[in-house]
């Protein structure tokens, strides 16, 4: 699922930039972009997301700008200054006719001027506020997604749930439209047969046993075709795909799982279609099943 925040902090240190997003992906792959002075946050990072997230593949990046010198307070060494005297005072001593320090040598002397240090504990605090506040803003972003997403869902499931609707009321009647049908066609054919004497020794069926035995073997062959279980099983997988939708929450591998049961009645379906019209509605379910599963795949 995609989202994205990002959050700017002016402290007394600096200034404090974190930025976050995320695109699609069936797990949670989290990538960091963290200066190595502070890669010490990372762990505090990482475990503030995988506590909020389960999928998505994530980049996380991680700012911090120092204020300029000039607003920073700053104050001579010293204690440097005290052993550059010391020094220059006992060279002297031995090199009597050698120049002295100048001021402009002093003053680029590493560590001669001090800026005020940063208070590192203060800014752990400002930096741990600013995670949590981006992190915040970044699952809002993806519950806003989530939700439009879960209406896209939803529609699919009205129609499938309408396609149901609309051929259950057809099967007993195709039912014993095709039943008929083929009893029909058999006794057409094997009565001819019946009434032509082939003087063979066979023993005689009568007429009505023979009619009985095509009966029952069009009965059974009606009952393999009976798609009555396969349409109760996709009205409760429906009706669970909903509930787990309007029930919110980390619905991706439950509905993951979903899809599958769907898919698989709707298959049984097509193989079980001795109509058009049940063929027809198995393709339509695949379809939308199909749409649903790729979106599916980018919940949470």
């Amino acid at each position: 699922m995609t989202g994205y925040a990002t959050s700017t902090k002016e402290t007394e240190n600096g200034t404090i930039t974190i930025e976050v997003k995320s695109v699609n992906s069936r797990f949670l792959d989290l990538q960091f972009r963290i200066n190595d002075e502070f890669r010490a946050i990372e762990p505090l990072f990482r475990d503030a997301l995988t506590k909020k997230l389960v999928r998505g593949k994530v980049e996380c990046r991680f700012s911090f700008g120092k204020k300029n010198a000039d607003n920073h307070q700053k104050s001579l060494n010293q204690s440097i200054l005290a052993q550059l005297k010391e020094f220059q005072d006992n060279l002297k001593t031995h090199f009597p006719n050698s120049p002295e320090l100048s001021i402009n040598d002093l003053l680029r002397w590493p560590g001669v001027i001090e800026e005020t240090e940063i208070n590192s504990e203060h800014l752990q605090d400002e930096i741990n506020n600013v995670i949590a506040l981006t992190i915040q803003e970044f699952i809002a972003s993806r519950e806003r997604e989530g939700a439009a997403l879960t209406q896209v869902l939803l529609r699919c499931v009205d129609e499938m749930e309408s396609i149901v609707l609309r051929i259950t009321p057809l099967l007993p009647t195709v039912l014993q439209q095709f039943q008929q049908k083929s009893i029909n066609r058999l006794e057409e054919a094997l009565g001819l047969a019946l009434d032509k004497p082939d003087g063979s020794n066979t023993p005689s069926i009568s007429r009505d046993e023979v009619m009985d035995r095509i009966r029952q073997e069009v009965t059974m062959y009606g009952i393999r075709i009976d798609v009555n279980e396969e349409l109760a099983r996709l009205s409760g997988h429906l009706t669970e795909t909903r509930q787990i939708l309007k029930k919110g929450g980390q619905v991706g591998k439950r509905l993951d799982f979903m899809m599958q049961e769907l898919n698989r009645e709707a298959n049984t379906l097509g193989s079980k279609a001795a109509l058009k019209e049940l063929a027809d509605a198995s393709m339509e379910l695949k379809l939308l099943i199909e749409q649903m599963r790729e979106q599916v795949q980018n919940l949470e």
